[in-house]
C-alpha cells in the first residue's frame, strides 16, 4: 500500500443508514435483522445523516466531489489491502463492534458463493462493493459516504428517505433549473447519465473504470454503482429516467442487495482460509495496485 495523501482521520465512525434502516413495505418480513427501534439514539443519527446529506448535496456539491476524488490521488492498493484498512472503521449501527468490518465483505461473498457458484465476478463484487468507504479515512463526512443515494439535478422523489420533511434547506430544490420531475434531464435518458447524490457506491465504481485491469463484467459494476440507490431498485421511482438498459440490469442488483443486506446473521467465515480463493478472483478481475 501507498498513501499519496495520508489520511486524516485514523479509526472513522460510520453509521451505514442504508443497512440500519429500510422502510420499503417489501422488505418489512426481514426486519429482524435490523431491529432498532426509530426513536433510540441510533435512530436519531440515522434521522441527522439524512437531513444532513439531504441539504447539502446539490448539483454543485456533487460536481466537486467528482473534481476531487476522480483525480484517484489519494492511495494506491491492492484490494486485500483495502480491505483491512476497512476494518479501522467503527461500525456505530453494528451492536456487536468487536466484529471487524471485513467480515461483512466475507459473509456477502459467500452468500453469492452459494447461490451464484458459477458468477465469481459477482462473488469479487460481494467482496468489493463497500471499500469505497475508505474516503472517511479524509475526513469525508458520513453522509458524502454511506447512506440512500438519490438523483441530484431534479425533484427528490417520494420514496427517498423522510423526502417529505429533509429537503427544505437544500437550495436546489428553490432553483427552477433543478426543481421538476425532470430538471436538467431528458425522458429516457438513461441511468448512467445523471448525476447520483456523492457516497461511496459512485466512487469505487469511477475507481474500478479507471483501472486499466479491471474486467469485471458491467452487470457487476452496475451493483456496484446502484446498489444504494434504493429510490429507483426498490421505492420505484425515477423510472422515467430509464433507458433499457437499466431495465435489463434491475434483476442483478435486486438479486445482489438481498445478499448486501441480510448477512450479518449468517455464520462467520473463516477468512484466513478463503482468502486464497478471493485472492484469486482479485488477480483475475482487478489484477495489481488501484490508484483510489
Amino acid at each position: 500500500m501507498r498513501l499519496l495523501i495520508n489520511p486524516s482521520v485514523s479509526a472513522p465512525s460510520l453509521v451505514d443508514s442504508s443497512l440500519v434502516f429500510r422502510p420499503e413495505e417489501k422488505h418489512k418480513e426481514l426486519e429482524e435483522f435490523r431491529d432498532y427501534n426509530k426513536s433510540d439514539k441510533l435512530g436519531e443519527m440515522v434521522r441527522k445523516t439524512y437531513l444532513d446529506m439531504h441539504t447539502n448535496q446539490t448539483v454543485e456539491f456533487v460536481k466537486a466531489k467528482h473534481e476531487k476524488w476522480l483525480k484517484f490521488d489519494h492511495l494506491e492498493a491492492g484490494v486485500m489491502e483495502a480491505l483491512e484498512m476497512l476494518n479501522e472503521l467503527v461500525d456505530e449501527s453494528d451492536p456487536d463492534t468487536s466484529l471487524p468490518n471485513i467480515l461483512h465483505a466475507f459473509q456477502t461473498a459467500e452468500r453469492i458463493r452459494e447461490e451464484h457458484p458459477n458468477e465469481d465476478w459477482l462473488q469479487l463484487v460481494g467482496l468489493i462493493h463497500d471499500l469505497g468507504k475508505i474516503m472517511a479515512f479524509y475526513s469525508e463526512p458520513q453522509w458524502a459516504v454511506v447512506g440512500d443515494t438519490f438523483v441530484v439535478g431534479c425533484k427528490p422523489q417520494p420514496s427517498v428517505v423522510y423526502s417529505q420533511s429533509s429537503f427544505h434547506d437544500n437550495p436546489d430544490v428553490k432553483d427552477p433549473a433543478y426543481n421538476t420531475d425532470l430538471g436538467i434531464y431528458q425522458p429516457g435518458c438513461g441511468l448512467s447519465n445523471v448525476l447520483l447524490s456523492w457516497g461511496h457506491d459512485e466512487y469505487l465504481y469511477q475507481v474500478l473504470k479507471n483501472h486499466p485491469g479491471c474486467s469485471i463484467p458491467q452487470e457487476g459494476l452496475n451493483c456496484i454503482r446502484f446498489h444504494s440507490f434504493y429510490p429507483w431498485h426498490t421505492g420505484e421511482d425515477y423510472k422515467f429516467l430509464e433507458d433499457q438498459s437499466d431495465k435489463e440490469m434491475l434483476p442483478w442488483i435486486l438479486n445482489f442487495n438481498k445478499f448486501d443486506l441480510y448477512t450479518k446473521s449468517s455464520k462467520v467465515p473463516d477468512i484466513e482460509a478463503l482468502r486464497p480463493y478471493y485472492q484469486a478472483l482479485v488477480d483475475k478481475y482487478i489484477p495489481g495496485k488501484i490508484m483510489f
